[in-house]
């Protein structure tokens, strides 16, 4: 995807972040990348003047839906414009000079731990630490040069903040990836090559709601993706659901549906029609 030089990204996250490598994937390392220290605070960077696109993660291929993405994109006024994908690479980093064997205690994000789960079995002896990011981990123990602690992070973390890499490749499962979703003010226009849909919805309390809410797409050969549901804040025993589609708002077909879909929703919500990740990289292989 293409944008201006200079264009300034939000991500939650220090530099050094998965987030980071994800925005530079997809945007190009022109970019002016803006770290930020919560998910609230990176949405709200748009409206605040600080950013131009948000980059958030959506989910985990092992560890599911990031939630609060999730809530806070449907509780703001953005739109999803583009989308990208990484694998996912845990390092064990620290402090120059220090070696695997003088580390006692390992910190980083708790997904992030949890991810090397066979790398924690294998050395009973060591403490494991939550934190808050990954990268910012890193810089921690680097700027401590306390070699009895090490960090979880990618090897962008390690050259950025000058940490050794002790070990490559600590994630259990190599099939490990994250989908990174970019956001823009609602204004901007779907691209013409748009082939993904994504969708947020209710439904009323009635037999069958979902099976006839999505019979418009089945009937039309329209492919769903995924679909998820969510509580509704303040509304308890409320849901909302999450929905990707295979389609794009130029195609007659999907416009049909989607009239249809409208119909038998009580709420519906397009949150963006874009390229997809898959897309993306055929295009430039």
């Amino acid at each position: 995807m293409k944008v201006a030089s200079n264009t300034r990204v939000a991500f939650q996250g220090e530099r050094g972040a998965f987030s980071e490598e994800a925005a530079v994937k997809l945007l190009g390392g022109e970019v002016r990348l803006v770290p930020l220290p919560t998910f609230e605070a990176a949405f709200g960077a748009i409206a605040n003047g600080a950013a131009d696109y948000i980059l958030a993660p959506i989910e985990n291929s092992l560890a599911g839906p990031v939630h609060r993405s999730f809530d806070l994109l449907v509780e703001s006024p953005l739109t999803i414009v583009g989308e990208v994908i990484i694998r996912i690479a845990h390092n064990l980093i620290g402090p120059r000079g220090g070696t695997i064997e003088e580390v006692s205690v390992v910190e980083s994000h708790p997904v992030a731990l949890a991810q090397c789960e066979r790398f924690f079995s294998a050395r009973p002896d060591l403490k494991r630490i939550a934190t808050d990011d990954t990268a910012g981990s890193v810089r921690e123990i680097v700027q401590a040069r306390d070699r009895t602690r090490a960090a979880i992070a990618s090897k962008r973390a390690a050259e950025i903040y000058g940490g050794q890499i002790l070990r490559e490749h600590l994630e259990d499962d190599p099939e490990n990836y994250t989908r990174f979703l970019l956001l823009a003010p609602a204004t901007e226009a779907s691209p013409e090559k748009a082939d993904k849909l994504s969708l947020v919805f209710r439904l009323a309390h009635l037999p069958g709601a979902l099976y006839h809410a999505l019979e418009p797409f089945a009937r039309r050969n329209i492919n769903l993706m995924k679909i998820e549901s969510r509580p509704v804040r303040g509304l308890p025993w409320q849901y909302r659901f999450y929905l990707d589609l295979q389609a794009t708002t130029r195609d007659p077909e999907v416009a049909g549906a989607l009239a249809e879909f409208e119909k038998l929703a009580v709420d519906v919500r397009i949150l963006g029609s874009y390229i997809s990740a898959k897309a993306a990289n055929s295009a430039t292989s």
